[in-house]
């Protein structure tokens, strides 16, 4: 079996990660694969031997284009499955080039919000699968008008070993100048509306007279950096609260946190906060998307609705007064990881997607024969 990926972003984000551990997996297993992306994509060098690179102008939701380019590459490598990862116009320019090329199609859709209910009766028709990477992502598809049966979930994975790791205290307070007393809580996110900081940073600031300890460690980049900066100013949280920027030494140092906060208003389903509670990190997140089933409320961390600060507050205080909470919850977190959400059940969730696919196809095509 040979697959062709199609992945249009240029970072190596959590949705790229996701499709170089699934692409190693698959080869591991014997299946070929071709990796279409942007050229110059981080994911290119990522993928290593496990995938043959093409690397295809891919210039987002405008580039009409995009559906020739990758239908000629299609007919060029005759896969026996096209697998689209990401949005940006290669969802549905790349549902298109499959249609143009006869090829069977699955779509790994990995956010939760919603689209125009005209745009879904004509995209999703280009499919022959979609692969949500939570429930909460598959009932906001079905909602909107896509056939039940033609939804699979497949939750996203998390490689633990590298978070297993025990860090340092010392050498954790000392990289990110934290005094000894210090009580740490982190966001692991890009810095983007939908991700929540600005009500953190409103939560932190009714928390900071009660908690003088208390400090702030906002890990990401993105483009709300300035706003962010500005309102942490301006709350005068500056000593309380610091931007520490993106950073690709995240497993040596998240389990030195004491709290991992999420306060997502969307979100597919958090892989940061898998990788979090694989480094036995307690957990407050939003009830948004499938964050409920990155995070089980009272099991490996607290759920809030979206956008309740007052929550967020109550939540984060219930954690700060009780040391031995905390340690039960991120016990328990990384429990459920192990147990759960491994590369190994990922990989083999979407090769049950494909055979389930191809079987579908040659049934129709025997049908069509008989005819």
């Amino acid at each position: 079996m040979k697959v062709l990926h199609v992945e249009a972003g240029r970072h190596f984000y959590g949705g790229a990660r996701q499709v170089a551990w699934l692409v190693e997996g698959l080869a591991q297993r014997g299946i070929a694969n071709v990796l279409a992306c942007p050229p110059g994509a981080a994911i290119g060098e990522q993928v290593g031997s496990a995938a043959r690179v093409i690397e295809i102008p891919m210039r987002g939701d405008a580039d009409a284009a995009l559906a020739w380019r990758l239908a000629r590459t299609i007919r060029s490598e005759r896969p026996a499955i096209v697998h689209l990862h990401s949005r940006r116009g290669a969802d549905l320019w790349g549902g298109v080039a499959a249609w143009l090329a006869g090829a069977p199609c699955v779509l790994s859709r990995r956010v939760d919000n919603p689209e125009p209910r005209w745009l879904v009766a004509i995209k999703y028709r280009l499919f022959d699968r979609v692969i949500a990477i939570s429930e909460g992502i598959r009932d906001v598809l079905v909602s909107e008008g896509v056939a039940p049966e033609r939804v699979r979930c497949v939750r996203s994975a998390v490689d633990a070993n590298p978070w297993l790791q025990p860090v340092d205290r010392a050498a954790f307070l000392r990289e990110f100048g934290l005094q000894a007393d210090a009580c740490v809580i982190g966001m692991i996110a890009q810095l983007i509306p939908r991700k929540g900081h600005r009500h953190l940073i409103a939560a932190i600031d009714a928390l900071r007279r009660d908690f003088p300890a208390l400090r702030v460690l906002l890990f990401g980049q993105g483009p709300l950096h300035g706003e962010l900066d500005a309102e942490i100013g301006r709350r005068g949280l500056r000593e309380t609260i610091r931007l520490a920027g993106f950073r690709n030494d995240l497993p040596r140092w998240v389990g030195g946190l004491d709290i991992v906060v999420h306060p997502a208003e969307m979100e597919g389903l958090g892989v940061s906060l898998l990788q979090a509670s694989a480094a036995a990190v307690p957990i407050v997140a939003s009830r948004a998307g499938g964050l409920p089933e990155a995070v089980s409320d009272g099991v490996s961390g607290l759920l809030v609705t979206p956008g309740d600060v007052p929550g967020l507050v109550e939540a984060l205080r219930r954690l700060l007064d009780d040391p031995a909470l905390r340690r039960r919850l991120g016990e328990a977190g990384r429990r459920r990881i192990l147990s759960g959400f491994t590369i190994e059940a990922m990989v083999e969730g979407n090769i049950a997607v494909y055979r389930e696919i191809l079987a579908q196809r040659a049934g129709q095509t025997a049908d069509r024969a008989e005819e």
